[in-house]
């Protein structure tokens, strides 16, 4: 398949290597929401209460953001690297198939697959590498987690550095920053998936540059989903009720484990998180996700050029 010369001309060179961002996906059309569910549940139809529920959430925040800012991601990455980036959703459209088959017809056979999340990137590698063995003379490439790069860990720092701003308390040792996270199933990390473990290792990261300042950080896990058993804890709103309880007159809820804003953080932060902290008396401030901050695309662009050499 040929492309216009201007489509081309926009890369110094021939394409040969190219980069697919992979977010987790959403929706922009509620009609749309069972099918969505049914693949986040991997092909099981949700109940229709849960498919109440999350409409609901959704109406509430409006369309989400996920998307938008994934393909903004993308463009500013290229725009660094000079290579062609798209972004692609894992359940839902772009799938990455069709990503692969817009890099393919540029020219690429050689594909870096940078999730857009910074632990667990085995789970998007997957999907990728699912497509592209549909595909002819396609390598795929895999990036490592990339929790612990220090332009993300300067993006993170500085998105609770605002919160605390907004907050305007001044007592550090009764302020509490929560870092948190996506809750999974306990029996996903029994299984062996290092999600938790890096996790931990990343915010430990972001940890030191405030519990040295003298401000109490705790580790938390959020968004619990609607499966059956044991889940990652501890939740962070009991985490704020026990902060309360020492003595805690402020809390931060730092999102770290989402790049982007989404329903867990506009919802499950914004609108339950919020409401929680008022019942337990705590003055609330969230920090942003890093979305397309410059960090973030320096982030980026330091594991593409490791992975692509």
């Amino acid at each position: 398949m040929s492309l216009p010369s201007q489509r081309r001309s926009r890369y110094a060179r021939a394409v040969t290597d190219a980069v697919i961002l992979t977010c987790h996906g959403t929706i922009s059309d509620l009609a749309d929401l069972e099918a969505f569910l049914r693949n986040v549940r991997r092909g099981h139809p949700a109940p229709p209460e849960l498919v109440a529920e999350v409409r609901r959430r959704y109406e509430i925040i409006g369309p989400s953001p996920l998307m938008s800012t994934s393909r903004r991601q993308a463009e500013l990455l290229e725009a660094r690297l000079g290579v062609p980036c798209r972004a692609a959703g894992r359940l839902w459209h772009p799938y990455p198939a069709e990503v692969l088959g817009e890099l393919a017809a540029l020219g690429a056979k050689r594909v870096l697959s940078l999730p857009l999340a910074p632990q667990s990137v085995h789970v998007y590698h997957g999907a990728v590498e699912e497509a592209a063995a549909k595909m002819n003379d396609m390598t795929v490439i895999r990036a490592p987690s990339w929790g612990e790069e220090p332009a993300l860990l300067d993006a993170f720092a500085a998105t609770i550095e605002e919160a605390l701003v907004r907050l305007g308390e001044s007592e550090p040792a009764r302020t509490e920053i929560l870092l948190t996270a996506h809750s999974l199933p306990t029996r996903v990390i029994a299984a062996g998936d290092p999600y938790e473990k890096d996790f931990r290792a990343m915010a430990a990261r972001v940890a030191e540059r405030f519990v040295s300042r003298g401000y109490p950080v705790e580790v938390a896990f959020q968004s619990q989903g609607a499966s059956g058993g044991p889940w990652l804890g501890p939740d962070f709103v009991e985490v704020m009720r026990q902060a309360a309880s020492r003595g805690a007159r402020a809390a931060v809820v730092a999102p770290i484990g989402f790049i982007s804003e989404h329903v867990e953080t506009l919802y499950d932060l914004d609108v339950d998180g919020a409401a929680a902290a008022r019942d337990a008396g705590l003055a609330y401030a969230r920090a942003p996700a890093v979305g397309a901050r410059d960090a973030v695309i320096d982030a980026l662009f330091a594991v593409a050029r490791r992975a692509l050499g």
